[in-house]
């Protein structure tokens, strides 16, 4: 095959070279390099190599785990995969954190890579964010007409397309038309399993379900034949703007991973050595008037870049233990509580409109703002009305419905974000997001993290939660102490719409991701006993710091009489606070409204528990292994030697559901009577 460019040939070919040599020198050092699992692109080197010389600075890459010959090809040296190979200090992507080729980069020069997990098929939801957030931006004339059209890139191995959450993706991406290509790289495997055991068709057949996602079968192992069809792609989708899924075969020439190894259960190496990449490349160099001393040279050169490299990643630093303690979370600029709270002569307002009229201020001030999810588009503006009116006001492209996909609704946030967006997404009620707490947990949630600070995830996720109206066992849940167990997130469960309004706001400015636990039974203060949570609707300049809890009733501390401090948020402040007054003892306790469950402010508790001597939690959740009693041990371990009674905690029952009948509903969930019992136990006590 003749009438190539000899650059493109002599550099691909390089970077071929340099990919297998990393890959020998890897089997040759295993028991240096084997502490740590990696996998390498042998076999694939052709088809990455061909895909990563043709993207630019303005594209986004959402490489997988084999990948290291298209990092390679984006410009990356091996000194720095090898960094990460070691979990040395200096790798460029996590700082030592995860693993080889799970790449973050933000470099000028390069594509631009956000962090993703190894959880195979993961990467296509937030890659396809990214492409999302290409189009909102070229809708809205946010992009930089200067430059070439980005587009977005996500490589998988052809295993991973059998992941749900890749149908959720290829959906989108055909419904929009949005500009992504995703470059299967197909070898035949799973880690054991082969294609005959797993699949009922490759991708490309299972691609041609998703009408207007246009997909190409190819060799991968053919570099020339690879780099003209992907050339022919990317121009097509920078102009046309439009999805195409390219579907490369190609052989797996070593180890699944270092920990698995090729010879424990392959029977079909022979055949994959046969369609090895590296002697078809090495001959289009020479039938393109390269000599054998210049194909030697390449070789060569790169065998000694590669074991140059390598020695100089041996002697690099490792991370210090205090290097574990950076990049959790960016700096927010929201730390006090400013603007006006009650404005004179503004109206009282529902929780419900606290929360709309704050996204309304929000999407009118910023064009990066954008709302998404279930059915919160102009037909209806949510099933609670929280989005109404927003899409008429800001056009579809700024409020629109999702499909029924809380995956993708989550993780797309990534993408997003990435590209310089902020989006507002909703599961429409909290026992919804279980579908979405893979991508939140593995992707949102650490993204920060282990990019090493480079690309945090900046946006907000509502969830409608909590027993209402006899919800039911599908409307009702409670789901606080999942969410608190996700590192890297912030958590906002308010009571009233005042603090709804200043968490949205602060929420808005945060360049981390936020989660906002909206009570379904506090929107409207239809259920009795709630009046509270309505509220003269803040100015649009007030915001309220996330960490920073209310003291809502607060007494002085009484040697002489029997005080309690009750812990609680959202629904669980309206119970206690109607307690306390209806047993007349509202100087006797002090109650804590947190407003966030993560930062937590437990300065204030313990401050409070310390003066009162006891103290009661209150959640809405069953209380066993729940955040309450997890609360409740912190305060007990910390207030320990103030105490006059052991710290309790009053929950819903401890059962599996909320049931659908209003008396059996009742009897599960805490009322403003059971807390009153409990005050009076933990009194006596």
């Amino acid at each position: 095959m003749k009438d190539m460019n000899k650059d493109i040939l002599k550099k691909g070919f390089s970077k071929l070279c340099t990919a297998k040599a990393m890959a020998e020198l890897y089997e040759e050092n295993f028991k240096q390099v084997s502490k740590y699992v990696h996998a390498t692109s042998r076999g694939h080197e052709a088809i990455q190599v061909a895909l990563g010389m043709q993207l630019l600075p303005q594209d986004y890459a959402f490489p997988y785990y084999r990948d290291d010959a298209m990092l390679l090809s984006f410009g990356l040296e091996p000194y720095d995969l090898m960094l990460q190979l070691l979990a040395k200090r200096d790798d460029p992507f996590s700082g030592g954190r995860t693993y080889y080729s799970h790449p973050s980069l933000k470099d000028d020069d390069k594509p631009k890579i956000p962090h993703q997990s190894s959880a195979t098929g993961m990467q296509a939801i937030p890659a396809t964010g990214v492409a999302m957030g290409m189009q909102y931006k070229e809708l809205q004339g946010l992009n930089d007409t200067s430059i070439e059209n980005p587009i977005s890139v996500c490589s998988l191995g052809d295993a991973s397309v059998t992941e749900g959450e890749i149908a959720e993706a290829f959906q989108m991406a055909a419904l929009k038309q949005m500009p992504i290509l995703y470059l299967v790289q197909d070898n035949g495997w799973d880690i054991s399993a082969n294609e005959a055991e797993t699949r009922a068709q490759n991708a490309a057949e299972y691609a041609a379900g998703f009408h207007g996602l246009e997909a190409i079968s190819i060799d991968g192992a053919n570099f020339i034949n690879s780099y003209n069809t992907i050339e022919k792609v990317i121009d097509t989708i920078r102009k046309e703007r439009r999805p195409f899924l390219i579907h490369a075969k190609v052989p797996l020439l070593n180890h699944h991973t270092s920990g698995v190894r090729m010879e424990w259960y392959r029977d079909d190496l022979d055949e994959a050595r046969s369609r090895d990449p590296y002697p078809v490349l090495r001959q289009q160099l020479l039938n393109n008037g390269f000599s054998e001393l210049d194909v030697n040279y390449i070789e060569n050169e790169a065998k000694q870049k590669v074991a140059s490299d390598f020695k100089k990643a041996l002697q690099a630093e490792d991370p210090k233990t205090e290097d574990l303690f950076t990049h959790d979370f960016v700096p927010t600029p929201i730390t006090e509580e400013r603007g006006t709270r009650e404005p004179e002569g503004a109206d009282k307002v529902v929780m419900v409109d606290c929360a709309l009229f704050a996204v309304e201020e929000l999407m009118r001030e910023h064009k990066e703002c954008l709302l998404y999810g279930q059915d919160v588009g102009g037909r209806l503006g949510g099933v609670f009305r929280e989005a109404a009116t927003l899409a008429q006001k800001f056009g579809d492209d700024r409020v629109f419905n999702t499909p029924i996909q809380e995956a993708f609704i989550v993780g797309s946030t990534v993408g997003m974000s990435a590209v310089g967006l902020k989006p507002i997404v909703e599961v429409q009620f909290a026992d919804y997001i279980w579908p979405g707490l893979n991508q939140l947990f593995t992707e949102v949630s650490r993204s920060c993290y282990l990019s090493n600070g480079k690309w945090p995830v900046s946006m907000i996720l509502r969830v409608p939660i909590g027993a209402y109206g006899s919800g039911g066992p599908y409307h009702s849940s409670s789901v606080e102490s999942v969410i608190t167990n996700i590192r890297g997130i912030k958590i906002a469960y308010p009571s009233n719409g005042a603090d709804l309004k200043g968490l949205m706001k602060a929420a808005y400015h945060d360049p981390n991701p936020v989660v906002i636990l909206e009570h379904k039974g506090l929107y409207w203060s239809k259920v009795p006993g709630t009046q509270t949570a309505t509220s003269v609707e803040p100015s649009e300049d007030y915001v309220l710091p996330f960490g920073k809890a209310w003291v809502l009733q607060e007494i002085w501390k009484q040697d002489h009489v029997e005080t309690l401090t009750i812990v609680t948020y959202g629904m669980g402040v309206h119970w206690a606070y109607n307690a306390s007054g209806e047993l007349g003892m509202r100087d006797q306790i002090e109650i804590i409204d947190l407003r966030t469950l993560f930062p937590l402010d437990e300065d204030t508790i313990m401050k409070s528990v310390k003066k009162t001597g006891k103290c009661l939690v209150v959640t809405e959740e069953p209380s066993n292994n729940s955040f309450a009693r997890a609360l409740a041990g912190k305060i007990q371990e910390e207030c320990f030697k103030y105490l006059d009674a052991p710290v309790m905690t009053i929950g819903s029952e401890n059962m599996p559901a909320i049931p659908l009948n209003s008396t059996l509903e009742q009897a599960m969930i805490p009322s403003t009577e059971k807390v009153k019992a409990k005050i009076e136990d933990l009194l006596n006590y």
